[in-house]
């Protein structure tokens, strides 16, 4: 078998094919908190059985939309699975999306079933909102709760056999990372998100594929697209080991018992976990592949941990979209990261499409008209691997699609000579003449001290840089120095890594942090490609 091609039997798939990856998780699964933290593969295929019992027994039939709303945990990945098989479609919402825009999710998905748990929903009504009148039923995976299954009652019932369903039909239900708004809820196929995302990631190739020595790390949020495809691919290459981190802050541990020798993280988790590879004793010593997705990452932190690692580590950079899937790639290295002088550091360098997987193409935002290499323009995609639609918001998906079947993925980049791509910013971000992205990057690179930078376009003000350091201080004459071949900018605001809105992938809300440092919601960007 060249790769997964089921969701729902994926376990009992791989358990066939005699795999014997040892997962290891930092605490246990929030469905299944009194059986620890190491699962074998037979383990995880009766835990989705079981859940699929759990499914059916709650009156859950092929077709119908179940929503799951809980803390980040590698079990969102094993919910879907158990839905799949019963032929629901599972819909994964981060805990971290706030209660009113939860309630317009809920709204539009019209779920049979919400799995979720107490905090969420008192949550939600201690801001006027009840969550369980958006489901037909409701589940919560910490206790009873007024007015919701009895999760016991629901223990023990056999799943009936694995449904089947048209590669093409609705398989997952991911939402986009929300930082301008209400989350977009894409729905994808078998076709697009396991046979064509986690297929091709599923063929061994040299270096960036897992060896069956390796311990891998995944760091991420697991509501989020990336979670249903990795699993299947991490899993079909039958890794040593899988250790599984479901909150940056409390990995260590974990990290240290089990040193990775490839990890996939979240850009601000690799920021989080910066200051431990200054330590001598850190857990990223064998790490020989990093991998990072889902947002901008700066040279410093790639060159921290490139430069912190025995072996000769290789960065692989990833941009892509939760409707696409990866467009590009690029390779980074110690040497390719070493500059420092250069006004488009090498991080924003997003390499080339993904061969026989992406195209990509530069246009004009007014007309969409191709423009020359080398002039900024709206990013188009074409892939095969693009998702159905937008969940209730159909005219919003079909104005992001052009009719000869372009993606706009409201990026702002530019094609270079050589035929790589230079991302400059989120159309809705976008700074005439310059790049808010990039002035990020020449800023984190020049001042010591600095954990995030993030520099905010408005008209008729200058750029404004909010600036987060390890000590809550930014030295004046530093600062200066740093500003000296740059464009005016306004005085930094300087705030705590705490008072910085993110998304639950760890990406900055900029339209919230706008108000938060209160300097309006005018852009210089449309936002109609968000």
């Amino acid at each position: 078998m060249a790769g997964p091609t089921e969701l729902g039997t994926l376990f009992d798939d791989l358990l066939a094919r005699r795999v014997k990856t040892v997962v290891r998780l930092a605490r246990p699964l929030d469905i299944a908190p009194e059986f620890g933290t190491r699962y074998d593969i037979a383990a995880l295929a009766g835990l989705v059985r079981n859940v699929a019992g759990w499914f059916a027994a709650a009156g859950v039939r092929p077709g119908d939309r179940i929503a799951v709303v809980k803390p980040n945990h590698w079990d969102y990945v094993l919910l879907a699975c158990a839905a799949a098989r019963v032929g629901a479609v599972p819909a994964l919402l981060s805990d971290q999306v706030a209660p009113h825009t939860l309630e317009v999710m809920l709204e539009r998905l019209d779920p049979a079933l919400l799995v979720t748990t107490r905090t969420v929903l008192d949550t939600a009504k201690s801001h006027g909102i009840t969550l369980i009148a958006k489901a037909a039923h409701t589940i919560t995976l910490d206790g009873r709760h007024p007015d919701t299954i009895n999760l016991d009652r629901l223990r023990g019932h056999e799943p009936p056999a694995p449904v089947t369903r048209d590669d093409d039909d609705p398989l997952v239900i991911t939402h986009t990372s929300g930082t301008t708004g209400v989350p977009k809820l894409v729905a994808h196929t078998n076709r697009t998100l396991l046979i064509g995302l986690a297929g091709a990631e599923s063929t061994r190739l040299p270096i960036v594929s897992a060896r069956r020595r390796d311990t891998v790390c995944s760091a991420i949020s697991f509501a989020h697209g990336r979670a249903v495809p990795w699993t299947a691919s991490a899993f079909w290459l039958a890794p040593r080991e899988i250790v599984i981190v479901d909150s940056a802050d409390t990995a260590e541990p974990l990290l240290r018992e089990h040193p990775p020798t490839t990890i996939e993280a979240l850009p601000s988790t690799y920021v989080r976990w910066r200051p431990l590879v200054e330590r001598d004793d850190h857990p990223f010593r064998d790490v020989r592949l990093f991998v990072s997705t889902f947002d901008a990452i700066h040279p410093p932190v790639v060159r921290a941990f490139l430069g912190a690692t025995r072996r000769r580590p290789l960065w692989v950079q990833v941009w892509g979209q939760t409707e696409t899937g990866p467009l590009t790639f690029r390779f980074l290295t110690r040497r390719s990261i070493a500059r420092r002088d250069r006004r488009h550091p090498t991080t924003r360098n997003l390499g080339r499409p993904v061969p026989g997987r992406a195209r990509l193409r530069v246009v004009d935002p007014r007309t969409l008209a191709p423009v020359p290499r080398g002039t900024p323009g709206i990013v188009l995609a074409r892939t095969p691997t693009l998702g159905l639609d937008y969940l209730g918001e159909p005219d919003r998906w079909t104005d992001k699609l052009t009719p000869d079947g372009w993606w706009n993925t409201g990026d702002i980049g530019v094609r270079t000579r050589l035929g790589s791509f230079l991302l400059l910013d989120r159309e809705v971000d976008v700074l005439p003449g310059q790049s808010c992205v990039e002035l990020e990057d020449v800023l984190e690179d020049r001042v010591p001290n600095v954990v995030e930078c993030v520099v905010l376009g408005t008209p008729g003000r200058l750029p404004q840089p909010v600036i987060v350091t390890e000590d809550g201080n930014l030295d004046p004459t530093t600062w200066r120095q740093a500003l000296h071949d740059l464009p005016a900018l306004a005085d930094p605001v300087v705030l705590p890594w705490e008072q910085i809105p993110r998304t639950a992938t760890g990406k900055v809300r900029r339209m919230e942090l706008r108000a938060v440092i209160r300097t309006g919601q005018d852009t210089f960007g449309t936002g109609r490609w968000t």
